[in-house]
């Protein structure tokens, strides 16, 4: 699977952490920033990962901030995404599993290196129910969006 990570300045600590746990998973990463801990706003960064997922050219994507929240709002707002803010590893996996979720979103400061790494674990393995109630709910949040 291709992955895109990018970050804020606050989530630049925990960044390469994470790539280094997908790439020992197996999967490939695309980076996007940021590269330093220099302030950086995360509406960019967030514009950048969903590109990258609604061109096609990756498969999900990683978003790391001070808290996943600002992550997830930016995401979110490009069309053809679903982010989830992802602290606990049963939200990790059931955010694809049941949304289908494409963007999973983390705080540097809420969560460390070893949860981290189990939350991305969870994420990767995971994939949309064949369940026709979940398949029909990501269908209405489709429809939703198309109507905005």
């Amino acid at each position: 699977m291709r992955i895109v990570i990018g970050s804020d300045h606050a989530g630049f600590p925990l960044k390469q952490t994470i790539i280094d746990h997908v790439t020992k998973l197996g999967h490939e990463v695309v980076d996007v920033g940021s590269y330093d801990e220099k302030p950086v706003d995360f509406p960019d960064i967030g514009r950048k990962v969903a590109a990258k997922i609604v061109s096609g050219e990756v498969d999900r994507g990683l978003m790391v901030c001070g808290t996943g929240v600002g992550a997830a709002i930016a995401a979110n707002k490009v069309k053809g995404i679903r982010a989830a803010v992802c602290h606990d590893v049963h939200s990790a996996h059931q955010s694809v599993e049941h949304d289908d979720v494409n963007v999973m979103c983390i705080g540097a400061q809420i969560v460390g290196a070893w949860l981290a790494c189990d939350l991305v674990t969870a994420y990767m393995s995971a994939t949309f129910s064949t369940d026709e109630d979940f398949r029909r709910r990501v269908g209405k949040l489709n429809a939703m969006e198309n109507e905005a």
